[in-house]
């Protein structure tokens, strides 16, 4: 296993499961700020931590336990710090070289972004910004509680860490329907990423970079995904209204396969259950394989409602963003 830390004083080790208080030494250092490990067990599964020593009391990396398993694993990028400041707090502008404001947005970054800044992250944009974080400015007064989900997968050692842009859309149903998507995905192509990518350590290709919405909030991160394959390699749609002022179904029949991974579903009865199982249908007679570059599921009395998507959305992240998709030794 590989831990990556720009460490500036003392020892990196590591404490596992199978003793708490022996220090485990790395096998190889890399410039300082890669460390190799040796699992020490034949266990299938163990936990371990990675401590700094050797500088007065030893520093125990902060958040849950890692989870080490046999065969290929993901690097890990410990901080030490607790994670004080609220990521996602801040509602932050983009502009154009004129000054004018083209997008509005809050960015969740992972806890100890600041800390470990050795590590890159895949980009999730979503769309409906107001409905993810706070109770307050959501729809109702419910939201998808994006960061408590993914601080409880990330303490499952489940998914990636992951930067979430939540996107404001001034006037939804014209930029999420045809023809306002057209300029609204041009927007996002040509300024908004940019700004992301220039201004957050993240990962740019479409392999890492997502997009994801709910309701006509659904329809526009496919039509994102599908005009966009080169920026925007995975869409997750929930509960979309596919065939509502948009040209999706059209395209799709008579254009070329993407090389995206689409992630469908929708709640029953209603919820546009019917046109999402429409729309998985075409894209299956388009070539599209389910648990390959698909994925479809329906949720038997599920609502169309942000507590419902609340509830579920931890799915599309892991089919996004899991670790098992994603062992890079």
């Amino acid at each position: 296993m590989v831990v990556r830390y720009p460490l500036s004083e003392g020892r990196l080790v590591l404490r596992v499961d199978s003793d708490w208080e022996r220090n485990l030494e790395p096998v190889a250092v890399r410039d300082g700020n890669t460390f190799a490990f040796e699992w020490p067990a034949q266990q299938p599964f163990g936990y371990f931590k990675p401590v700094i020593v050797g500088v007065g009391p030893d520093r125990w990396s902060v958040g849950a336990n890692y989870l080490a398993l046999h065969g290929p694993s993901s690097s890990v990028y410990p901080y030490f710090e607790a994670h004080a400041r609220c990521a996602e707090c801040e509602v932050r502008e983009i502009t154009d070289t004129s000054g004018r404001v083209v997008q509005r947005f809050r960015a969740f970054y992972p806890p100890g972004y600041f800390e470990n800044t050795l590590q890159r992250f895949p980009v999730l944009y979503m769309q409906d910004g107001q409905n993810l974080f706070f109770p307050g400015e959501a729809f109702g007064g419910a939201h998808w509680r994006i960061a408590e989900t993914l601080t409880v997968l990330e303490s499952m050692n489940a998914i990636r860490q992951v930067i979430v842009v939540g996107l404001y859309a001034e006037e939804r149903e014209v930029a999420y329907t045809m023809p306002g998507y057209v300029d609204y995905g041009r927007q996002l192509v040509e300024s908004v990423k940019p700004a992301i990518d220039r201004d957050y350590r993240t990962l740019t290709a479409p392999a890492a970079t997502a997009v994801m919405g709910s309701s006509l909030g659904g329809v526009v991160s496919l039509h994102l995904a599908w005009q966009y394959p080169e920026v925007f390699g995975m869409a997750a749609c929930l509960s979309s209204t596919f065939g509502w002022r948009d040209d999706l179904r059209e395209r799709i029949a008579l254009q070329a396969q993407r090389p995206i991974r689409i992630y469908l579903d929708s709640g029953w009865p209603g919820d546009n259950y019917e046109a999402t199982r429409a729309m998985h249908a075409l894209l299956v007679s388009r070539g599209y394989r389910d648990g390959h570059n698909l994925d479809y599921l329906a949720f038997p009395q599920a609502q169309h409602n942000e507590g419902h998507w609340a509830m579920r959305v931890h799915i599309p992240f892991q089919q996004f963003f899991g670790e098992a998709r994603h062992a890079d030794a």
